[in-house]
C-alpha cells in the first residue's frame, strides 16, 4: 500500500526533537541531507475549513526548503502546493507511543487535529511493496496500545489499517489469518475509542476495487459499529464523485456511517494505461485533488483528507524508489498537473 519514513516497510525510526513543539524529525530531505531547523516554510490552514495540522517537517516541506535555499523558486512554488497542506502521519513500529505523542502534541500546540494512519497489521499488504507489519497478534495489540497511550486526550483522526479489510474480501490475505485479523481490528477500534477525542475510520477500499455488497459484512465484523465511520480511496486515484457514490452505497449497508475520502492524488482520476494490476503504483499523469477540509457540503462525508502523502513513492515500480521514499520527479508532476 504505502510507507513513510517510519515502520517496517519504511526506512528508519523517527526521533522526537525539542524543536517545532515536539515535532518528529529524523527523515532525510530530498537531496539526502538532514534539514536544519530554521523557520518552517509552511504554516497552518484556516481552522474553520481545515482543522487538521500542517506538519512543517514533512518530506514535502523539506523539499520545499531545499528548493528555496537553492533559489529554485519555480519548483519551490510547485512543491508548496503539497507542503502547505495537512497530510496523514503514518505511525511506525519502533517507538509508536512517542511518535503518536509527538504528532498529537505538536498538532495540539498549533490548535489543530492530528491525522494518524495506523498500518501495522500482521501479514500486511500480502507480501507486496509494503509488506511487513507486526510479528503476530500480541505484538500488534501491544503496538496499538502504545499508540493509544501516545494520543492521550488530544484530538486525533485515525485511519485504521488501509487494505486490511479489502485484502480479506479479495482473498489476497490467506484465509487462515482472517479470524485473527477481524479480532485485531475490532480490538483496535475499541482501544482507540477509549481515548476521549479520537475519531476512528476503518478503511473500506475504493470505487475501483471494492463492492458495497461484498464489504459491508466484513466491515461489521471488523468493528464498524463502534467506529466513527470508514475511509475510502486511501492511496488511490478514484475521483471524488466516484468515491462519494461508492461511500454512500457502503454507508447504506453499514448503518448509515459517515466516511472520509482520500483526495490526495485524485485530481485527474485513475490511470487506465499499462498493466491494470499496477495502475495504483506511481501512475503517470496524475494530479493533486481537493485540499483537505471538513467543509464537504455533504452530511455523509466528514472530510476530504490527504491520507497518502503526495510525492512519496507507492513502491519500486515505474522507476520509483521504495515505498515511502520522496520521489521528486513525481511530486513535481503531481503539482504541475493540478489545476
Amino acid at each position: 500500500m504505502y510507507g513513510s519514513c517510519t515502520g517496517r516497510a519504511r526506512a528508519g525510526a523517527l526521533a522526537v526533537g525539542a524543536a517545532w513543539a515536539l515535532l518528529l524529525t529524523g527523515c532525510s530531505s530530498s537531496d539526502g541531507t538532514k534539514e536544519s531547523q530554521g523557520s518552517p516554510p509552511v504554516s497552518q490552514q484556516p481552522k474553520n475549513i481545515d482543522p487538521f495540522w500542517v506538519n512543517p517537517d514533512t518530506k514535502a516541506a523539506q523539499a520545499l526548503a531545499s528548493h528555496l535555499r537553492k533559489g529554485d523558486t519555480k519548483n519551490a512554488e510547485l512543491i508548496r502546493k503539497i507542503a502547505s497542506q495537512p497530510v496523514g502521519a503514518w505511525v511506525g513500529s519502533e517507538d509508536p507511543e512517542q511518535e503518536a505523542r509527538g504528532y498529537t502534541e505538536a498538532a495540539a500546540k498549533a490548535d489543530r487535529d492530528a491525522v494518524l494512519v495506523l498500518y501495522n497489521i500482521p501479514h500486511r499488504d500480502c507480501g507486496q511493496h509494503s509488506a511487513g507489519g507486526a510479528a503476530d497478534g500480541n505484538a500488534y495489540r501491544d503496538w496499538l496500545d502504545k499508540v493509544a497511550k501516545g494520543i492521550g486526550d488530544r484530538p486525533a483522526t485515525v485511519i485504521l489499517e488501509p487494505d486490511a479489510v479489502m485484502h480479506m474480501v479479495d482473498n489476497c490475505t490467506d484465509a487462515q489469518y482472517h479470524e485473527e485479523r477481524y479480532d485485531l481490528l475490532r480490538g483496535a477500534v475499541e482501544r482507540l475509542k477509549q481515548q476521549p477525542r479520537t475519531k476512528v475510520y476503518l478503511d473500506a477500499g475504493n470505487a475501483g476495487w471494492g463492492k458495497p455488497d461484498q464489504i459491508h459484512e466484513p466491515l461489521q465484523r471488523a468493528g464498524i459499529a463502534r467506529a466513527d465511520g470508514f475511509a475510502v480511496n486511501v492511496a488511490n486515484f478514484q475521483t471524488t464523485e466516484a468515491s462519494k457514490e461508492y461511500g454512500k452505497k457502503v454507508s447504506a449497508k453499514a448503518g448509515g456511517k459517515p466516511f472520509v475520502i482520500d483526495t490526495s492524488r485524485n485530481g485527474n482520476g485513475p490511470y487506465t494505461g499499462g498493466d491494470p494490476a499496477e495502475n495504483w503504483c506511481n501512475p503517470p499523469g496524475r494530479a493533486l485533488g481537493e485540499t483537505p477540509t471538513t467543509d464537504t457540503g455533504d452530511p455523509l462525508v466528514d472530510a476530504y483528507l490527504w491520507i497518502k502523502r503526495p510525492g512519496e513513492s507507492d513502491g519500486d515500480c515505474k522507476g520509483g524508489p521504495k515505498a515511502g521514499d520522496w520521489y521528486p520527479e513525481y511530486a513535481l508532476e503531481l503539482a504541475r498537473n493540478t489545476k
